[in-house]
């Protein structure tokens, strides 16, 4: 990574919030909101898949940005020091997040988990009725989501509470004015003892919690990668699929953070001079590099599926090759490896706000596909179509949602984090 000096005083700076943004935002959530329970009128299938795949891609896209945020802060980052605020935001969606996770665990049953039959009659099948019940399901998914979600906030939390308490009280008008921060400022410094003190404990915390995080991460997406999309067709299993789905969330929340730095940098310009060309390279750089990486996860499975020809092996795949599914399934390919690898060679388009941008979006779109994938090609009938306007729009449901709380976090707290550890103690002590 490029090296980045971080500036002694780093000034206050709240995104701000306006009229016209706040009706599209809401329009949008009123149009999905509509469309769901119009499907949900017409087609209850059809409805409640578009439900769980954005559910996952959103969910995905918030969790990989909180993760972007921890393994930076693990290995002591210091070049995203301007990016950090924009990972975290993420975490903003991630009460609606378990909130909209709620309905799926009480109206799924049958009809979207096809082993629940199966369980009856098939042999396969009922050697896993271990893990594959409905009382498991339910409660290591409310169980696992829960925690996970509650340690991102926790974390979240512990980066922004030595900020708010270095603000202190309302110094302008604006501020003065503006009384949802004073109140998420009170109660996030409950307690307080000493900046100084605060600081060095959040650091500490946060460097303890991170390994824990990422490891719950990992676990936790893997079962909703397991129960979500790969228990859809219950003979066929892969051991990589909980890795490709965590590893494709983290990629994801590079993506989105590299959005939404080039977007506050042509809106402000504090933005435009802290988030500069060296931190969109690096960004640039990690997004080119789990393209390869997404899909390097991908080959590791096919490779071995090819090389076995086993036909139940062979079933997931040869689903979604045939039609009417295999021009989808080589879009995802188009847009996840092979523009995103050509168009981010080099170092002027990783370097060039708008292209990197550009390639970040398509990257964005690439993994709603991927997940679209995942899910209805295994619970397909005769006689469906094979793409429904449907699931878009119930997906503006959940991107304004997911807009409006990143919004609303970078316009309550410091959009650019004005606590930046300067001095890491362990090397010091290490050297003696």
């Amino acid at each position: 990574m490029a090296h980045h000096s971080i500036p002694q005083e780093i000034p206050v700076r709240y995104l701000s919030r306006g009229g016209a943004g706040t009706a599209i935002l809401r329009l949008m959530v009123l149009i999905g909101a509509v469309s769901f329970f119009a499907a949900l009128w017409r087609d209850p299938a059809l409805a409640w898949k578009s439900y769980v795949v954005n559910w996952n891609y959103f969910a995905s896209i918030a969790m990989g940005g909180v993760i972007v945020a921890v393994v930076t802060w693990m290995v002591k980052a210091k070049w995203n020091w301007s990016l950090r605020r924009i990972h975290q935001s993420f975490a903003a969606y991630l009460p609606i997040a378990f909130i909209l996770f709620i309905p799926m665990l009480i109206s799924l049953r049958e009809d979207y988990f096809p082993w629940i039959e199966m369980m009856e009659y098939d042999h396969i099948v009922q050697k896993k009725a271990a893990y594959l019940n409905v009382p498991f399901l339910v409660s290591r998914n409310l169980v696992g989501v829960l925690a996970l979600f509650g340690m991102a906030c926790g974390f979240v939390y512990l980066a922004l509470r030595p900020d708010l308490g270095r603000i202190g009280r309302a110094r302008t008008a604006e501020e003065r004015a503006d009384g949802g921060r004073a109140w998420w400022r009170e109660r996030f410094t409950r307690g307080w003892v000493g900046q100084a003190w605060e600081e060095d404990q959040s650091y500490h915390r946060m460097t303890r919690m991170a390994p824990l995080l990422v490891l719950v991460f990992a676990a936790v997406m893997s079962i909703l990668a397991f129960d979500w999309a790969m228990s859809l067709e219950p003979h066929w299993f892969s051991t990589l699929f909980g890795g490709w789905f965590f590893m494709g969330a983290l990629w994801g929340g590079f993506a989105a953070t590299a959005v939404i730095a080039v977007w506050l940098k042509g809106r402000d310009a504090v933005f435009d001079e802290h988030v500069g060309k060296s931190q969109l390279w690096d960004l640039g750089k990690l997004t080119f590099a789990f393209a390869v990486f997404w899909t390097y996860l991908f080959w590791s499975q096919y490779l071995v599926i090819w090389y076995g020809k086993l036909q139940w092996e062979q079933a997931w795949i040869n689903t979604r090759v045939a039609e009417p599914w295999g021009g989808f399934s080589a879009a995802v390919i188009v847009m996840c490896f092979v523009v995103p690898f050509a168009g981010l060679l080099g170092v002027r388009p990783k370097r060039t706000p708008r292209i990197l941008q550009t390639f970040a979006l398509l990257v964005l779109a690439g993994l709603w596909l991927w997940h679209y994938m995942l899910i209805f090609p295994s619970l397909h009938h005769e006689g469906d179509p094979a793409f429904s306007v449907a699931t878009p729009l119930i997906g503006l449901m959940f991107l304004g949602l997911f807009l409006m709380a990143v919004r609303w976090f970078l316009a309550t707290f410091p959009a650019v984090q004005v606590w930046q550890p300067q001095v890491d103690p362990e090397p010091l002590e290490a050297e003696g």
